[in-house]
């Protein structure tokens, strides 16, 4: 088993975009919190148009606000050129753009075909690299679609050689509404191998689907403080895994994410105020005891 895996976290996009809208300043203060747990990585906002993510409509006043930690690397999620374009000016040097294994989910979450997306990915990465930015492609529906079923490696290993040899930076595979089992885990990483995995947990495998990653190799992982998260394009797409959850059980495992238990489940129980609502996470509902000594 490895010694360290490396979270990011990604309440404030993938999280909130699935919640009622927020305050602009609830939003800064779930991320400045998180920026104070030893997580290394947040992804902070999504440059969409406001009427497709009403939730993220703020993304710039967010990014304004946000007391920017010298030791975290904050990136934005885009899902065009457009995209592209508004979190280079705001000054995002780590981008993510989205692109689904199924068409029928792309045309849902970004109005276009697959093939579209990719042609689209291919004439944005040089005006990334051009910023001075990296590029991290991630496939949505890598384990399965919620209209199409199942969905074929093949097709994703195809879609990541191309994204590659276009020149992207990073490629993660997404979860996009939990139909990820071990079984699909191995399958998927058989074929091709991303540099991280994002896995939702709405039928309770996210868990499992990490350790096999592991088992595999694979040391970076998306998690959503709290659980929350989704997809609004895809029907019972619950929240993510919950980063508290993975890091009690990297931690009781002996594998270090530098990140620090008790504040992160300060965080969670901040989150769960500032969004109203009881959220998902077992290790918030188990109390004092999920800390581990």
């Amino acid at each position: 088993m490895v010694s360290a895996v490396s979270i990011r976290e990604v309440a404030p996009r993938d999280g909130l975009q699935n919640e009622e809208p927020i305050p602009t300043g609830s939003k800064v203060r779930l991320i400045d919190a998180l920026s104070e747990t030893g997580v290394r990585r947040i992804e902070a906002v999504s440059f969409v148009h406001p009427k497709a993510i009403p939730q993220m409509a703020d993304a710039d006043e967010v990014w304004q606000r946000v007391a920017r930690h010298p030791d975290v690397r904050y990136s934005a999620l885009i899902p065009n050129t457009r995209g592209a374009q508004r979190a280079i000016a705001a000054g995002f040097r780590e981008i993510e753009v989205v692109v689904s294994a199924s068409t029928t989910h792309n045309r849902r979450n970004l109005n276009r075909s697959t093939d579209e997306s990719l042609d689209d990915i291919t004439a944005l990465i040089p005006l990334v690299h051009d910023a001075g930015a990296t590029l991290e492609v991630i496939v949505a529906t890598s384990f399965g679609c919620p209209f199409e079923g199942d969905v074929d490696p093949d097709r994703v290993a195809t879609m990541v050689a191309r994204v590659r040899a276009d020149g992207a930076d990073r490629i993660a595979f997404g979860d996009t509404t939990g139909m990820a089992t071990p079984r699909r885990v191995r399958d998927l990483l058989s074929a091709v191998r991303p540099d991280l995995l994002h896995f939702h947990n709405t039928r309770g495998t996210g868990l499992a689907n990490i350790l096999t990653a592991l088992d595999l190799g694979v040391t970076e992982f998306d998690a959503s403080v709290g659980g929350i998260g989704g997809c609004p394009y895809a029907p019972g797409a619950s929240g993510n895994v919950a980063t508290e959850e993975v890091v009690h059980m990297l931690h009781d495992m002996g594998i270090d994410t530098g990140i620090d238990l008790d504040r992160l489940i300060e965080t969670a129980e901040l989150a769960e105020k500032l969004i109203g609502r009881t959220l998902p996470s077992g290790v918030l509902r188990a109390g004092p005891r999920s800390r581990l000594v």
